[in-house]
């Protein structure tokens, strides 16, 4: 399973999105629309940091630790998720800005703000595991994984989830998100 196919199918399975609505008390169409605003968030934020190349090594250090994981069963990956490593990825991922995502998608889906960050540490292992699935199977170094998402960036492009993850992840509304991404970088993917 490649990312696009994750963004675009795989999670909107009926089964997939009552599993993990069950895991958070929240109801299926909730949860399709917290990974349709969700992911493209998590993509854009990893893209940011992967734009320089000590970012785009953070990440592809933190992809190899990610790349055996069982992406091609959902259902069973969703049952042995670590959500204690998907918060970790989250805070090493928007920094000082996790609520604050949190908070924005919660207003955008009606979940609560606990739903919306439980779903979410489910997400983030899930994304990190396809995208090292991804960077083995294609042999890709930090370049090549920094490529890979900005394929994935352009494949999006100017959609309005990708406008959404942008207003989401732009703290101080000033348009950009390069400023709160920005401060993340040394942080990214450290020692957890």
């Amino acid at each position: 399973m490649d990312i696009s196919q994750l963004i675009s199918g795989n999670l909107g399975d009926s089964g997939i999105l009552n599993q993990l609505g069950q895991s958070v008390g929240a109801n299926p169409n909730q949860v399709q629309q917290l990974m349709q605003l969700g992911l493209p968030t998590l993509t854009q934020a990893l893209a940011q940091n992967a734009s320089t190349p000590a970012g785009a090594q953070s990440l592809a250090n933190a992809l190899d630790q990610h790349q055996d994981e069982p992406v091609d069963n959902l259902a069973s990956f969703f049952q042995n998720v670590d959500t204690a490593d998907g918060a970790k990825i989250l805070q090493h991922v928007f920094g000082g800005s996790t609520a604050q995502v949190q908070s924005n998608l919660a207003q955008q889906t009606g979940l609560q703000t606990n739903q919306v960050s439980g779903l979410l540490a489910q997400l983030a292992p899930l994304l990190l595991g396809v995208l090292g699935k991804q960077k083995k199977e294609q042999h890709l170094d930090s370049s090549g994984v920094a490529g890979l998402l900005g394929s994935l960036m352009g494949q999006t492009g100017n959609s309005s989830a990708m406008t959404m993850a942008t207003q989401m992840l732009d703290s101080n509304k000033n348009g950009s998100i390069l400023d709160e991404i920005g401060g993340f970088l040394g942080r990214l993917f450290g020692k957890r």
